[in-house]
Order: C-alpha cells, then structure tokens, then sequence
C-alpha cells in the first residue's frame, strides 16, 4: 500500500501512484522494518531534481524492481525541501563515505535509522562502471540476511564517525579588517575574469558572495569588489543561465561560460539573485542591474505566486517537446526554424543574431539557449527587439510548460519577501510591495502558530506536518524586516522579534554556536548543524543577519551578542573558504559597520518625509535599519525623537538630525552623494 496520498509535498504525490509500498518518513515505518527484520530503503529528492524523474520512470515505476523493493524493504520517500533536518544528516553520511553527493540519494538504514550503504542515482542496468539498482537491492538484501553481524558494525561506526565530526566553528571572535580582506582576497583568487562568477564548471550563481562583495565596496570603496561583482552580474544577465525571454535565473550553468543552464528555476535562487541585481543598481546605478532586478521579480509573481499569495518553491527542468518527448530545456530553447516560423524571415535573422541562436546549436538536436552575446556587432532598433521578444514569448507560452513544485517553504518565501519588498521600493513598485506583503500575511497566518512556531511548509493553504527548521526562522525573519522598513510597519518587527525569541531560545548552542534543528525537534541519529553557505544562506549565518538588524533596531544587546557569537564562523572560514560563507561575510561587513541605525521622523502624508524615507532606503552602507514614522511604540528607534527629520547613529555616536536628502544620503552612503 503506497501511503503518499494524502502528502502535501508535489514531490511525494508523483510517487503516490508507483507501484512502491512508499511509506513519508514516519516513526511507523521504521517499527514496521523492526517488526517484519527488514532495512529501510530512504530515497530522499525533490520536484525539481532531473535525476530523481529519472530514477522514478526506470525503476520505480517499474513492477519488477517495485516487487523486489517491496518484498525485502520498507521504503521510505523524503522530499528534502520538507525534511531538511533528514537530507542533511544523511547526506553527510553519503558524502563521507563516497566523497560525493547528490540526489536522488539512496541510502540503506537498519529499523534504528542507521545509514550502512549508500548511494545517488542506480540505473536499471548495469553501465559506466555503477552497479543496476536491481543488483544493489539484491546485494543489500544479501549483506542484511548473510552478514547481519557486519552490518550492524558498520552502521554502528559510521552513526559513531558522524557523532564526532564537527563543523571547523573555530574561535567566537567577531571578525575583523583583517578577515574581510583576505576573504576579498580569496575570492580574487577564484574569480573567473574572463566570464565571471567563481571557479570553473558547473558554475553556481554565486548571490551571497556578490552580496559580501558590493557591501565591502560601500564599506572600503574598493574598486575591485565592485567590479567583480558589477562583471559577474553582467555575465550572468547575458547568459544562458538568465531567461531572455522571461526573467528569472536557472539553477546553475553546466559550463563555465553561463551558456547552458540545468534548467530548473528555484525560487530562493530568483529571491537571492533579484535582491543582489536591486543592490548593485543601488550602488551604480546600472540600467541592466534595473532591467534584471525587475525582470526577476516579475517572473516570481507571474510564475512562482499561489492562490493564497505565497510563492512555489520551484519550475521543472523538464517538459515535453514537439514529440511528446519529457526532456530537459524543452520549454526554453529555439532552432533557427522555430525562430522563422515565429517570426518571419528578416525578424528571425534579426532574432538568431540578437539573441546567438547557431545553426549547429549551443544546446541538444540543434537547438540554443538565448543568450544575449556582447560582441556580435549586431545593431537593432530597441522597439523591434521588444517585438520579438513578445512574439517568442507568446509562442512559447504555448509550448507545453514545466512542471511547478507549488508547496510554499517559509524560507525561501522569507528570503522573497525581502527582494519584492525592496525591489518595489528602490523602483516605485507598491505592486511589488503589495506582494510580499501578501506572501508575509500566508506566513503568519498559515504557517505560524499561537506560540510563534513556524511550520516548514503549506500548500494550498493547508499547512504541512513539518517543523520550520533554523534557516525557516532566520529567513522569514530577514523578510520581516526587510519588510518594516518600507513599509513603516512596526508590526513585521514584532514578528521578526517572536521568530527570534525562538532562535536564541531553541536552536542556540554553546560559544556563538547554532543548530539548524530546534533542542526539541525529532531526534535524527545527529543534529544537524552546518554553518557553511551553499544554494542558500545557511540558517547559522542568516540567524546572524537577523539578529543583528534586529539588535539595531531594538538596542537588544542579547540579539547583538548572539550575532557576533555566531559570526565567529566567519572569521574561522572566510578566508579558507569565501565562495562558501558568503552570506556569513556579508553580515560580518554589516557588523563592521555599525551596522547602521537610521530613524526618518515623519508622516506618510507629507512629502518631504517620504523622501528623506527613499533616501535612507537607497544607501549602501552595509545592514543599515531604516524605521519610518512618528510613533515610537511601533519602532523603538523613533521614540524620543518628536522633530520631522533623519537621524543617523552608528555605534552610539549620532549624527545631528537632518532634513536634508543630500546630507541624509552623505551618511548613508547614497550613490553620487
């Protein structure tokens, strides 16, 4: 009996139907593998993941390999976007024994949840050296019932190996100029100066490390932080990794060069990416930084936005070609004879040119991704290039269209909310604004419970099974904040404050340290804690972010030293390993700088306020609050402050009051000022 039914992950309902007795991940499950002396077989994926359709279509679909399964195993199914906690501490059990992960990821446990063989994808033969999955569960099945004694040893070692690894947390002590240069300096190191971004292929977005970059140009003025990230943005704005025709990022380019992307678009990846293109507008004032930042934005309302005005975690890769085929890129990619078909002759000359679509094909069959090449010398009248890029989207619009994972993960929406809030207000989008209020009011109303505890995730409204996890606190609570400055709504402070209570109080560990599962969360074979900033901040250093904007506007000296407790990963990793505590650097910049607290007195109504409110929310100095308004209950930086004005303070030095734009943007870092 397949027991996914009633999920409310996407992920786990296109398993509902395979002929696998799947069981979610239950205390149930493992008592059923202790009662019929079986392993438990953990596939653990999610929507987005090529490998895991894969996986599905040639073996799980399959009766014979289903039978096989069923007769020797509990199978257990994970979506790890729902069960971070469980992909993580199994993961770092994969990659330390194997050296390498990924998913899907299949792992074999004992009924006491102890990993003893592992692996990624199996295919249903033999080939490239990897063994069928038919001949691994044969072989598991063999090792369980012949060599009972050996396994139970080593899955007694690898649980006892794990329960002494420790993330590198090094000292507690806040890092310092130092520390920031040579992780400047590292990053230099790394940088691909020819098409930007880091390291070779495949090439990952690097949004955390772009963002420590244009905070450490504010806060130095060095020119060669900003021009790294100024250049990686560009890059990746005129790749294939960028969506020409309809905004949003992919997940990751397959070469070094931003040509071809894994297709799959992530909304934490479009939440990061549209903050970062808004903040480097912000500091240069590039048309492109704006074009890009809006684009992106858009594509999350338009595309990744539910009913109840939360945002999809993700679109497939995959979807169905001209043939009916389910291929990667399907939707995204044009042949010189589509480009015709659409759009004449003389326009599809135009268009190949414009966007470098090639005979031969930059991508699969002869087809390309769009890219936008710099020097290709073609000369095009913008209002013709905006028709063609409207007609091929139409068109396209009417290609069969990738699948959407649309279960609502309070993270990556926290993490939305704080790019839609500032994007609308840099640009003068209150739409923009209006949605990631919407997406904040789902999360309190429907994944925070009277005791302030937030709920993973919900889909169609109907919140999931799962507890939020550190990086769900630290992120919505970011968006919160982000969302009372400009708003001036004192309440999303509130909010982000209940959030925080929670991290100090349930997830905080000894010297500064964090664990990414709550002292009271379901007891996995490890607690998870990983500082270390991939695909998203970490929930270690976004709690720091957080608690450190929350300090500056509260004067709480308890959410100021967690901050810089926590920051002491920062200054242990930053310079050994800058691409990887990107977010953790950018929050140390903030703490370097003050971060600054800017206090704008004044009513909604009256314009000159209003103002000076714009003009405190365009400086670029590193982490600075802005509150805005004229009651002190609502933000403890306002009160005692009775005069219209701006008041700028940095650690417990304040400027005089101002009424000046020019004056307020000098102490604010205000481009040109």
């Amino acid at each position: 009996m397949n027991r996914l039914a009633d999920a409310t992950s996407p992920y786990l309902l296109q398993h509902a139907d395979n002929p696998v007795d799947w069981w979610p991940w239950t205390p149930e499950a493992f008592e059923e593998a202790r009662r019929r002396d079986v392993p438990v077989l953990l596939s653990v994926g999610y929507s987005a993941c090529h490998w895991c359709h894969v996986m599905a279509h040639e073996s799980f679909e399959d009766e014979a390999t289903a039978a096989l399964m069923n007769e020797h195993f509990v199978n257990v199914k994970v979506d790890r976007e729902e069960r971070p906690d469980v992909d993580a501490v199994y993961m770092e059990a994969v990659q330390a024994a194997t050296g390498q992960g990924g998913w899907p990821m299949t792992v074999f446990l004992t009924p006491d949840a102890e990993p003893f063989y592992f692996g990624t994808y199996f295919p249903p033969s033999p080939k490239h050296g990897m063994p069928s999955f038919p001949q691994v569960l044969e072989g598991v099945r063999s090792a369980w019932t012949d060599r009972r004694a050996e396994v139970d040893e080593v899955a007694g070692k690898i649980v006892k190996d794990l329960g002494e690894r420790t993330p590198a947390l090094g000292t507690s002590e806040l890092p310092g100029e130092e520390d920031l240069a040579a992780a400047l300096l590292g990053l230099t190191r790394e940088y691909d100066a020819v098409h930007g971004g880091f390291g070779g292929a495949p090439k990952f977005p690097p949004s955390m490390a772009l963002e420590f970059l244009l905070r450490h140009a504010a806060r130095t003025g060095s020119e060669g932080a900003l021009q790294m990230a100024s250049d990686s943005c560009e890059a990746m704005a005129r790749g294939g990794i960028y969506d020409q025709l309809g905004g949003g990022f992919a997940r990751y380019s397959v070469d070094r060069e931003w040509v071809v992307p894994h297709f799959e678009k992530m909304l934490y990846d479009n939440a990061l990416l549209c903050r970062v293109y808004a903040h480097l507008w912000r500091a240069t004032g590039s048309d492109l930084a704006r074009r890009v930042a809006l684009e992106t934005a858009d594509f999350m309302v338009r595309e990744l936005r539910t009913s109840e005005g939360g945002f999809a975690s993700a679109l497939d890769a995959d979807s169905e070609d001209a043939h009916g085929r389910h291929v990667e890129g399907a939707y995204y990619v044009w042949t010189p004879g589509q480009l015709r078909e659409v759009l004449g002759e003389a326009d599809a000359g135009l268009a190949q040119a414009y966007f470098g679509v090639t005979e031969e094909g930059t991508f699969e069959e002869g087809a390309s991704v769009l890219q936008l090449p710099q020097d290709n010398g073609t000369v095009a009248d913008a209002g013709q290039i905006e028709s063609i890029r409207a007609r091929l989207l139409a068109a396209r619009a009417e290609r069969p269209a990738p699948g959407r994972d649309d279960k609502v993960v309070a993270a990556w929406n926290g993490l939305a909310v704080a790019a839609l809030a500032e994007t609308g207000a840099y640009f003068d989008r209150p739409d923009l604004i209006e949605r990631a209020t919407e997406a904040a009011d789902l999360l309190v109303r429907v994944h925070l419970d009277d005791a302030a505890r937030l709920a993973r995730t919900s889909r169609d409204g109907r919140v999931g099974p799962h507890a939020g996890v550190l990086e769900d606190y630290a992120d919505v609570a970011e968006g919160f904040l982000a969302l009372a400055s400009v708003t001036g709504e004192g309440a999303w402070l509130d909010f982000a404050g209940f959030l925080l209570d929670h991290v100090l109080m349930r997830f905080a560990g000894e010297d500064g340290t964090l664990y990414d599962a709550a002292d009271d969360a379901e007891k996995l074979i490890r607690r998870p804690q990983d500082p270390t900033d991939t695909a998203t901040p970490s929930g270690w250093t976004a709690a720091a972010g957080a608690l450190l904007s929350y300090s500056a506007h509260t004067g709480s000296a308890a959410h100021r030293e967690a901050a810089e407790g926590a920051l002491g990963v920062v200054k242990a990793l930053g310079s050994r390993a800058p691409r990887f505590i990107g977010w953790g650097l950018a929050v140390a910049e903030a703490a370097l700088d003050g971060p600054r607290e800017v206090a704008v007195v004044g009513s909604a109504s009256d314009p000159a306020a209003r103002e000076l409110w714009r003009t405190a929310l365009l400086g670029t100095a590193p982490g600075a609050v802005v509150a805005f308004g004229t009651d002190g209950t609502e933000f403890p930086l306002l009160a005692d402050r009775p005069t219209p004005a701006a008041y700028v303070c940095r650690r417990f030095v304040c400027a005089a009051p101002t009424t000046d734009t020019g004056v307020l943007g000098e102490q604010v870092g205000v481009r040109g000022q």
